[in-house]
């Protein structure tokens, strides 16, 4: 179709100021943009002659509307929930376009039958782990596919970039226990690397407080950064301490990419806990002082202070190793039990980012064991409480009965470091969003509307030109997506129009799947996903894949 969208507030997601346009979509690119009242004499109705003979097959007219790029999710957990629940209305409905995957280094490919099975476990909490969905695929390319793959009318609802997990790279090589790899085990990493981005991965991420990510040292990701670094993507990690030690692992991830030439981007880049209260500005200074040098480094957050994981996270890393079995084994046994509880209560697990388990801040969210939904919305305290348990047996009991798949909010974050870190020259938008669970946190629903409402137009914290650039075009230059993430023409037709005045995130703690106020349209290369405020069950998305010549583009890969 041709959308003929007049008199618009553009802001078209470069951080250059507004103005007022016309902008002709035609099927999935951006055809022109010109000048409010070039496109259009008087109130063009789609019935009107002139209408038909410019072959236009709808005009909306969007006065008091901004249209703006389309958002990129630089940190998203809709690995599985894109191919399960199609309709990805969480992400559409705040206006989602793209959506960066294979997050935390734990996703599902590349993966042999033994390391899916071992993953799929792992982050049930994550994603579900449904037992009559068709696996189909075992290579980055193979799951690229999936994502592309005509399914029930439609392909998925959002488009998709992936990262290459490293954990699950480690777990084909070496399994889920402690360890340093041989070199030939290092080499099988570093190829299984390499292959995925030549099937199209735009870089790599890491969990490196999840195993068995974190059991890497830091020689062995260097490693595997000089292959993503050579292959022009890029590294972002979840790095070893969001708590205790915070600064130390953000400087840990700044070294790797200044020693190995491989960009950094920096995920949901927090302060937390009560040893980070006030200390974002240390953070910055760190990343300033590197990027004077040279160092290509960017950053997302969540405009949240609350987290979202798993309940297994807490446990420290000897205790997780050898995957869910092992753990178990582990819980079970009452002297290994015990020196847990230690970990937890009195040293500080380094699976808590170093830091004593607060345990009325771990709040469950989902669980997989139905017997256990009562739990959903209390603290381990408080459940512990009406119990008449130990906190530490609660935690225990929850992990063995839900077998690790219990998630959980954390509440420890603290707003002036959420505000300062957003003000960064180099922050891009994240939700870090689980989409499964009776109490999910609410920025699965509300990331993108809560910066626009709540920080830039409430709080006057960014201006609307920098959110959207914050939000749009800053993340893809970091993706190097080839013409997305810009209202330019013969750029992709991602693009929204949301009401300035309204627009806000609705979804709250207590009710966390609410979809956002003042997003009145939302276009996926160029077809109406969200038209009028409504779902039309649309699903225009594409895989986006690296590209021999380093852009990320939809296709299949050409290298």
């Amino acid at each position: 179709m041709k959308i003929l969208i007049n008199n618009a507030t553009l802001v078209d997601g470069t951080g250059a100021d507004r103005r007022q346009a016309d902008v002709l979509l035609d099927g999935p690119v951006i055809a022109t943009v010109v000048d409010a009242g070039t496109l259009t004499a008087g109130s063009l109705t789609a019935g009107s002659l002139a209408a038909a003979e410019s072959g236009v097959d709808r005009v909306i007219d969007a006065t008091g509307l901004v249209l703006s790029p389309g958002f990129i999710d630089m940190h998203a957990h809709s690995d599985l929930q894109l191919l399960v629940n199609r309709e990805h209305y969480a992400k559409l409905s705040q206006g989602v376009t793209t959506e960066l995957l294979g997050q935390d280094g734990l996703s599902y490919a590349p993966v042999d039958d033994v390391t899916l099975a071992g993953v799929r476990e792992k982050i049930a909490g994550w994603n579900d782990n449904p037992a009559d969905f068709d696996w189909n695929w075992r290579t980055v390319g193979e799951y690229l596919d999936r994502l592309d793959a005509e399914e029930n009318g439609g392909r998925i609802a959002t488009n998709a970039a992936y990262l290459v997990p490293q954990g699950t790279v480690r777990a084909m090589v070496m399994g889920f226990a402690e360890g340093d790899p041989t070199p030939e085990q290092q080499q099988r990493m570093q190829d299984l690397i390499r292959a995925a981005m030549e099937e199209g991965a735009v870089g790599m991420s890491s969990g490196l407080t999840y195993t068995p990510g974190m059991y890497a040292q830091t020689e062995e990701l260097a490693g595997l950064c000089r292959t993503v670094g050579e292959l022009g993507g890029f590294y972002a990690p979840h790095h070893r301490s969001y708590g205790k030690g915070a600064l130390g692992a953000y400087a840990e991830m700044i070294g790797l990419s200044r020693d190995t030439r491989c960009a950094l981007h920096l995920s949901h880049a927090t302060m937390n806990f009560a040893e980070n209260k006030g200390r974002a500005g240390e953070l910055l200074d760190l990343i300033d002082a590197a990027l004077d040098q040279g160092v290509d480094i960017t950053l997302d957050t969540y405009p949240y202070l609350p987290g979202a994981t798993t309940l297994s996270a807490i446990l420290p890393s000897w205790a997780s190793s050898g995957g869910t079995e092992a753990t178990l084994a582990r819980l079970a046994d009452p002297e290994t039990r015990a020196r847990i509880r230690e970990a937890v209560e009195i040293y500080g697990s380094d699976g808590c980012h170093g830091v004593i388990a607060e345990w009325d801040t771990l709040e469950i969210s989902g669980v997989q064991n139905p017997a256990l939904a009562g739990f959903v919305g209390k603290t381990i305290r408080d459940i512990a409480s009406e119990t008449g348990q130990e906190p530490f047996e609660v935690f225990a009991q929850i992990l063995t009965q839900d077998r690790l798949g219990t998630g959980i909010l954390q509440h420890v974050g603290h707003e002036e470091n959420v505000q300062a870190i957003m003000k960064h020259r180099t922050h891009t938008g994240g939700s870090d969003g689980l989409l499964i669970g009776a109490k999910p946190h609410p920025r699965a629903w509300g990331t993108f509307p809560r910066y626009l409402g709540h920080y830039s137009r409430e709080l006057g914290l960014l201006s609307l030109e920098e959110t959207v650039h914050h939000l749009t075009g800053r993340p893809a230059a970091r993706l190097k997506l080839h013409n997305r993430g810009l209202v330019r023409e013969g750029y992709a037709a991602d693009v929204v129009l949301f009401d300035p005045e309204t627009v806000r995130d609705e979804a709250t703690f207590e009710n966390p799947r609410q979809a956002a106020s003042g997003i009145h349209y939302v276009f996926v290369n160029g077809t109406a996903a969200i038209d009028g405020g409504k779902a039309t069950g649309a699903r225009a998305g594409r895989a986006l894949r690296r590209s021999s010549d380093g852009l990320t583009r939809e296709g299949q890969h050409d290298s």
